[in-house]
């Protein structure tokens, strides 16, 4: 095993003196092309190009000597250390940090960023990167070559962002670009880079006076309670629409943030609401345009940004991006057919009859989903004179993939 390993972050500015002394006493270095080629690199170290990580790592391991790692932007901060630090190859490392790529673009961009969700995208992560860009107002996007800007915008495609790509920053090359989302797969990007996602309803304490006290999105200026009270969505709620049905809806979903929301039949908005509340990003379907407008005005209220659709369930469903979870708040069985055709990790759905209940559990069944059903029944009291002021009786269903259970 290597006698010492410093992991040294480069910015583009000039070595610390940390670094200076690491680096000269190294003996194997292993960085990117513009590191190796750095003049405080001694000729006589065994080099490393740094492609795989955790290859780079068993021959750290396996080396006599002083090895030094360098990497952009603070190397502990979704960089090199986590890898570096892995139960597999045992290493202890010292850590030279530096600005990390996402404070330098948000420096260049002249904002702040404690209110930024900070999100990487690979292929394998791409998807639920855009789902975040689809669900906040301000998000830095750590990119890799095939999950860029001109991939971003593609995939949001019909919600309008602002993209300000910063390119190979540190470098004589780095360069800052403000682009439309729909504009950003017109041209050609270097690696590396950052995308700072800007655009729709920031909602409150957003860049608002003195800042919050958490980093991302501050939970202490949203209302308590996974759902709220009916009276808070101006009176408009539908048949399937009341606080404890919602409840149990969320409760099925557990709609997070990376994910995509499909609600179909959005009526009030109450349920989009609550599940972009939870953090993820929401499609708002439903054929009424008054209800299209209600669902836009209180997620106005609310700050949050879902996408509305004006469209009638199945046809509409067609072009819409891949859902994680879904809720039919109406349609019925030809809407939930149309649903389990694009495998969604979890699907509720309600029905006021028992033979409509057992169409829909048929249906999900036969899809291959593990269906629960539950019958619902809420009594509403006056507590003045502990009287019956309303009943509500619904039956809930949900499917889930048993091989997507997360």
């Amino acid at each position: 095993m290597a006698d010492r390993v410093t992991v040294i972050g480069w910015d583009g500015s000039p070595p610390t003196a940390a670094a200076r002394s690491a680096l000269g006493a190294a003996t194997l270095v292993a960085g990117s092309a513009h590191h190796l080629a750095l003049p405080e690199v001694p000729p006589r170290a065994e080099r490393i190009r740094l492609g795989s990580v955790a290859l780079a790592a068993r021959r750290i391991a396996a080396h006599r000597g002083s090895a030094v790692v360098l990497a952009d932007g603070d190397p502990g901060f979704f960089g090199v250390v986590r890898t570096l630090r892995a139960p597999e190859f045992g290493l202890e490392v010292e850590v030279v940090p530096a600005v990390s790529s996402v404070a330098a673009a948000f420096a260049r961009a002249g904002m702040p960023w404690d209110d930024a969700q900070v999100v990487v995208a690979h292929r394998r992560t791409l998807r639920r990167a855009v789902n975040v860009c689809r669900a906040h107002a301000k998000v830095a996007v750590l990119t890799s070559p095939g999950a860029g800007p001109a991939e971003l915008g593609l995939l949001l495609e019909g919600v309008h962002r602002t993209f300000v790509i910063c390119e190979e920053l540190g470098t004589d090359r780095e360069q800052v670009t403000v682009v439309t989302s729909d504009k950003a797969a017109d041209h050609s990007w270097r690696d590396p880079n950052v995308v700072i996602v800007i655009g729709g309803s920031a909602g409150p304490g957003v860049d608002g006076e003195g800042g919050g006290w958490l980093a991302g999105r501050d939970p202490g200026t949203e209302p308590r309670g996974w759902v709220l009270p009916d009276e808070s969505y101006g009176g408009h709620l539908g048949e399937g629409e009341t606080d404890l049905l919602r409840a149990a809806q969320l409760a099925r979903l557990g709609p997070r943030v990376g994910d995509l929301v499909w609600d179909i039949g959005c009526g009030s908005g109450a349920f989009t609401v609550e599940a972009a509340r939870a953090g993820a990003a929401v499609i708002a379907v439903d054929r009424d345009v008054a209800a299209c407008a209600r669902t836009e005005a209180v997620a106005r209220g609310f700050g949050v940004q879902p996408q509305i659709i004006h469209g009638t369930a199945p046809h509409v469903l067609e072009n819409l991006p891949e859902p994680d979870v879904v809720r039919v708040g109406g349609g019925g069985a030809a809407v939930v057919s149309a649903v389990v055709d694009r495998r969604p990790q979890r699907i509720v759905a309600h029905a006021a009859t028992r033979d409509a209940a057992e169409l829909l559990g048929r249906d999900l069944t036969e899809h291959g989903y593990r269906v629960e059903c539950a019958l619902l029944q809420s009594v509403e009291l006056d507590i003045r004179a502990w009287t019956e002021k309303e009943r509500s009786v619904a039956f809930l269903l949900s499917g889930v993939l048993p091989e997507r259970t997360t």
